[in-house]
């Protein structure tokens, strides 16, 4: 399926320099940030107070956002779980605060919300087991509030968080180099990883400089982009293979030229439908999905940008050639065969 067929190869490698140029400053710029400024890291990460509170009806995530930031926390984690009834706050270490009267403070503010008071009361788990748990009670005496579970995650278990997110980041580009390297040649495996990191470095770098939230989500984002770049490179990879055996006399550039060229219409295709789904996710997904979304649409644009003139402009410097993915055809010695 095609929306247009551009009948010109556009010189994409004429301009290769001065494009890696802006991509090598954008990438410069945001190793300083993330030296310079650091991740804004979350719970997950940093260790802090993990609360799950039940309402009667659907809560409002919102609502509970807003109350958690007018008592002073920036950015607390308010999301559901289960069921719309269930919510998961995470909020991060308060220095001389311990988590549990991090949670009563929390909790007595959610129950002032909902204009009730603070009462302990006797509950059965599955397991028949009698627990004492907190409650908001409204003025008529029903519940409005429940406080399910309070958990507090240590630092330790963050560092684990980040050692283990790190270690599949790694796993991922090891798995994509040796993939590239069997199903085309090292010099593209070599070019694609450098243009994915390209990518990954930028992400971080605009979380660092604008202090967003790196959370487990984002990481997930980041993986994800690596993914969806890799299979952008691996479409133009596969169109140049095709035309060293259709151009026999064209060269390396006109060869790159012609095979970004004609999948420029796929890529738009792609592209634009997966930029509208995450934009969607953007603009209607709350809080819950903002970062995830922020890490994606910034992926997906630099994912284009890098396989296109990253990926294919370092392959080419590196001097990839015909014989590199099309073995020359042995011409037939007149003496092969049995000689009497």
């Amino acid at each position: 399926m095609e929306f247009f067929r551009i009948k010109k190869d556009i010189p994409f490698m004429r301009h290769a320099l001065i494009f890696n140029v802006i991509s090598a400053l954008t990438f410069v710029a945001a190793v300083f940030f993330l030296f310079h400024k650091g991740l804004h890291l979350s719970v997950e990460f940093k260790g802090g107070t993990v609360m799950e509170v039940k309402y009667p009806k659907a809560a409002n995530l919102e609502s509970i956002r807003g109350t958690l930031i007018k008592m002073g926390y920036e950015e607390p984690g308010v999301t559901s779980f289960d069921t719309a009834r269930d919510v998961m706050i995470r909020l991060p270490v308060e220095k001389g605060v311990s988590a549990a009267n991090t949670s009563l403070r929390v909790f007595d503010a959610l129950c002032k919300v909902e204009q009730g008071s603070t009462k302990a009361i006797d509950t059965v788990t599955a397991k028949g087991e009698h627990v004492l748990k907190s409650a908001c009670m409204d003025t008529a005496g029903n519940e409005a509030v429940l406080l399910q579970k309070v958990e507090f995650v240590g630092p330790q278990v963050g560092e684990e968080l980040a050692q283990n997110g790190l270690n599949a980041l790694v796993m991922v580009i090891l798995g994509v180099m040796v993939y590239l390297a069997i199903r085309f040649e090292w010099k593209y495996a070599v070019s694609a990883i450098i243009a994915n990191l390209h990518d990954v470095v930028i992400i971080l770098g605009f979380f660092a400089y604008f202090q967003w939230e790196f959370s487990l989500t984002v990481l997930a984002a980041i993986l994800a982009v690596l993914g969806y770049s890799v299979n952008e490179s691996v479409v133009i990879f596969d169109r140049i293979r095709e035309n060293f055996r259709k151009q026999r006399k064209a060269t390396v550039h006109e060869v790159i030229d012609s095979a970004i060229t004609s999948t420029i219409s796929r890529t738009i295709i792609t592209h634009g439908s997966t930029q509208m789904m995450v934009l969607s996710m953007l603009i209607f997904g709350g809080q819950t999905l903002h970062h995830f979304a922020l890490a994606l649409t910034i992926g997906i644009c630099f994912g284009i940008y890098s396989s296109v003139f990253v990926a294919a402009a370092i392959a080419m410097w590196l001097g990839v050639k015909r014989e590199d993915l099309i073995k020359p055809v042995k011409e037939k010695d007149e003496t092969d065969g049995a000689v009497v």
